[in-house]
């Protein structure tokens, strides 16, 4: 075990010694006005796909058009949530939750992606929110999750036009004009930086734009779309930040942030060249959005790479960035080791990921646990201390954090317990370091339809059965066990004993790396 991974397992080791009585994890021991909830997003789970006025998103595209074999299945069914939010709600309410993330489809809202708006679109999501706090349960809704409209995708391209900067902040209007009364917390996009680069880099994900080099894509340019796509994102975000706080916010008090997917890195040796290779890596990926809203300009090693594919700010658009997000929310899955890997820089027509010039490999614990997810939380913890140290001590709130298993396995999903009891646990080592982490949402509240597994596997809390006609929801091992601690009740001494075995366990491993995965990393 090299120094950098000795030093994660004094953090690991940290969690039980600042907290003695883990075993004894409950709701009580965190600030009231620190959130838990669960997550969705509105293709995953809605259904409804062709009802009402709705009309495709890239989504529904990529889902219909084969996806390379990946899996079989779309989201035109789902959860059937369009027609069944009444009764997950309830649900929610039984189980505890105390916040519900979703997500709001813009093809629903206004079809064609600008212009008319859908009053049954309307309808179906103040029906939600309504039904949510009626129940107690606070609505964060997100207003982009990979679903852009597909006629804006035809037209002219989607993320890749500055014309989707207009339509989106007209798109954001409505949301906070409709719902905002009663809405708190908005996100605008759901990882946008994995948006940018492997929906117009490697072509992996909705709208699969890539040059014919990079991955047989009928369409795309992997050498300047993704610096585009993500250069739009940010003006369209802050577009729409502008409009809320000059329109909403003031009569609405509510807050508006981002969302990002976040990697634990790790340089694959001490050396100096890998070491600069991770932060390499981390200036590509959460740098690329993170520094202009705290600096207002593009990390200078992207700038340094990248050149001319880069598109710049004007002074008036960096104002507009700079400081444009109320809290930043994150996404937490993987670990990676890193390796400086400078051959790809020579190359001509580079994409984005020749201008990192680096390698990763996946992090594997070195066990024979059923963990698809490894469980990392000291991992975790490095990296919300170097979110602060690299960009302030912003408010964040970790929108997706979980543990796949595979669908129709048991019902009694230790793998998900033990998950949630580690990170959760480490949520309160980091408010006790000073960490500024306002809640924590369990990535999913359903089993839904899984962006590029389909449902082969499962996130959630409650198991859907997909023979069952009405789709019948059963709750998980892992939701008595988050119902129990949201709710301060005393655990099942049969679950205390593996949470706190598996936590001894946690902090005695030693991890394994799974060779060179850059282009998988959202796969698994």
């Amino acid at each position: 075990m090299d120094l950098t991974l000795k030093v994660f397992a004094v953090i690991e080791l940290a969690l039980l010694i600042v907290h003695p009585t883990a075993h004894a994890l409950s709701r009580d021991e965190f600030p009231p006005n620190f959130v838990f909830g669960a997550s969705s997003s509105a293709y995953q789970v809605e259904g409804a796909a062709n009802e009402d006025g709705r009309k495709p998103s890239i989504w529904d595209t990529f889902s219909h058009s084969g996806n390379g074999d990946m899996y079989a299945g779309d989201g035109d069914v789902a959860c059937d949530q369009y027609h069944k939010y009444k009764e997950d709600v309830q649900l929610m309410a039984n189980m505890g939750l105390e916040a519900y993330r979703f997500s709001i489809s813009w093809s629903r809202i206004i079809p064609d992606g600008r212009g008319q708006v859908n009053p049954k679109g309307l309808q179906y999501y103040n029906n939600l929110i309504n039904e949510l706090i009626s129940h107690g349960i606070e609505a964060h809704v997100t207003l982009n999750h990979l679903d852009l409209p597909q006629a804006l995708e035809d037209e002219y391209g989607g993320w890749v036009s500055r014309r989707v900067v207009k339509d989106f902040t007209a798109y954001a209007d409505v949301c906070f004009r409709e719902f905002g009364d009663r809405v708190r917390y908005w996100t605008t996009l759901n990882e946008a930086n994995v948006q940018a680069a492997f929906g117009y880099d490697v072509g992996l994900i909705p709208p699969q734009r890539c040059s014919f080099s990079i991955a047989n894509c009928s369409r795309g340019n992997s050498s300047t779309e993704p610096y585009l796509a993500g250069h739009h994102m940010l003006l369209a975000h802050a577009s729409a930040v502008r409009i809320y706080r000059k329109k909403y916010q003031g009569l609405q008090h509510g807050l508006i942030g981002f969302n990002l997917l976040v990697f634990g890195l790790l340089p694959r040796t001490n050396s100096t060249e890998d070491v600069r290779a991770t932060q390499r890596v981390q200036d590509f990926f959460i740098g690329w959005f993170m520094n202009p809203f705290t600096y207002g300009d593009y990390p200078d090693i992207m700038k340094k790479n990248a050149g001319p594919r880069l598109p710049s700010f004007t002074q008036k658009e960096s104002n507009l960035v700079r400081g444009s997000i109320d809290f930043l929310g994150i996404n937490f899955y993987y670990t990676f080791y890193v390796t400086n890997s400078p051959s790809s820089l020579p190359m001509h027509n580079r994409d984005y990921i020749a201008d990192i010039s680096a390698e990763i490999e996946r992090l594997y614990t070195n066990d024979s646990s059923t963990n698809v997810v490894p469980i990392t939380p000291g991992v975790f913890q490095g990296i919300l201390d170097s979110l602060r140290d690299a960009y302030g001590n912003v408010p964040i709130y970790i929108h997706e954090n979980g543990q796949q298993t595979p669908y129709n396995s048991s019902l009694d999903d230790w793998p998900r317990v033990n998950y949630l009891h580690a990170y959760i646990r480490s949520l309160f080592v980091a408010l006790r370091s000073g960490l500024n982490v306002k809640g924590y949402f369990v990535w999913a509240f359903l089993d839904a339809f899984e962006l590029l597994v389909g449902y082969e596997s499962s996130y959630g809390l409650y198991y859907v059965d997909r023979s069952d006609p009405n789709l019948r929801r059963q709750p998980k091992l892992s939701a008595e066990w988050y119902s129990n601690f949201l709710k301060g009740k005393l655990m099942d001494p049969k679950i205390t004993k593996e949470t706190e075995k598996n936590a001894e366990r946690i902090r005695n491993m030693a991890y394994k790396s799974s060779g060179p995965v850059l282009g998988k990393i959202i796969i698994e």
